[in-house]
């Protein structure tokens, strides 16, 4: 632990946000996040959330390459589509939609007889099965959340709030996350993220919000990789492919919450809570990521041997475990 403790710490300082709210706040005010949140503007969100959510499963520049060139779909788009008659049964509810089975290349679904008159195929996002996670997200908005998202947010986090139990922070992330993991296609890493953005910056005043935002980790494969050469995940005997164990026990975001216990964030911000997960996993991937530090990636080291770049600022203290495929 003690070795984890000092190279996560100085991670932090090397690539982490000090000033991560901030940008938050300042990103949603130009965006017109925060002025939905105050008028609890359902539109607005769900274009914000489902943009979000298309960012998964390829790289930053494609996505936002993509979204560039063919647009995202909008709240207004689908109720006008939603609101013509003779449509597919599975189009009626969220609980409905399971199983809609939309792909785009083979133009094809699980109720043929009704493709001709759907709306779905008819937004043009990067494959078929974005175009049902924005349909799921707009019925888990309209019948799950009620129409109002943000009450339904305030609403969750209030019911699982426990001042007496050691893991509130964590109680209250769970009862946002684990209802929205069912909507298709999101998964962990992007809906942590996407959360944790959410909250964090979207209303300071709302005090549930930040607790439960500052405990949403995003593990993806710079993080899990930097875990695995660092040594750390070797150390602490947690060595796992990356994936589902890494929200599993002894997983990634296991050991970053543990750490997060250890590292008193208000040490790089005093406008942070001291127990940060969000922070410390964002700041392990800062200092991984191309578009950041662009330290310790793939694009850098060839993972068939041990990492021999002796210019990092961590290579004296890191283990330099190989990441080979076997």
């Amino acid at each position: 632990m003690e070795f984890a403790v000092s190279l996560v710490r100085r991670i932090a300082w090397i690539a982490g946000d000090h000033d991560m709210i901030g940008t938050l706040r300042r990103w949603f005010r130009e965006c017109g996040l925060l002025e939905a949140i105050r008028h609890h503007d359902d539109g607005v969100i769900f274009g914000w959330l489902a943009e979000a959510i298309s960012y998964q499963g390829v790289s930053d520049r494609v996505a936002s390459q993509y979204i560039e060139q063919h647009g995202m779909v909008t709240a207004q788009e689908l109720e006008k589509g939603l609101g013509r008659k003779g449509l597919c049964p599975k189009l009626g509810s969220y609980w409905r939609f399971e199983g809609c089975g939309y792909q785009k290349d083979s133009r094809s679904c699980n109720e043929p007889e009704h493709y001709r008159r759907c709306p779905l195929p008819r937004h043009d996002l990067r494959n078929g099965s974005l175009n049902q996670a924005a349909y799921s997200l707009h019925f888990f908005m309209r019948d799950v959340a009620g129409g109002d998202f943000v009450e339904w947010l305030d609403e969750r986090l209030a019911a699982a709030d426990d001042l007496n139990v050691s893991v509130r922070a964590q109680r209250m992330r769970d009862a946002v996350v684990e209802p929205l993991l069912h909507v298709h296609g999101v998964s962990h890493k992007v809906l942590n993220m996407t959360l944790a953005c959410l909250l964090l910056g979207g209303d300071v005043r709302r005090k549930r919000w930040q607790t439960a935002g500052a405990v949403m980790i995003a593990v993806d494969t710079l993080v899990h990789n930097w875990m695995w050469r660092s040594g750390l995940l070797q150390r602490l005997g947690a060595l796992h492919p990356y994936g589902a164990a890494c929200y599993g026990n002894r997983g990634c975001a296991w050991i970053i919450e543990l750490l997060s216990r250890e590292i008193d964030a208000t040490e790089f911000c005093e406008a942070y809570p001291a127990y940060f997960p969000r922070f410390v996993q964002h700041a392990i991937w800062a200092f991984c990521a191309a578009s950041e530090s662009n330290q310790c990636n793939g694009n850098n080291i060839d993972d068939r041997e041990r990492c021999e770049l002796s210019d990092c600022p961590l290579f004296e203290e890191c283990d330099r475990v190989r990441l080979g495929p076997d």
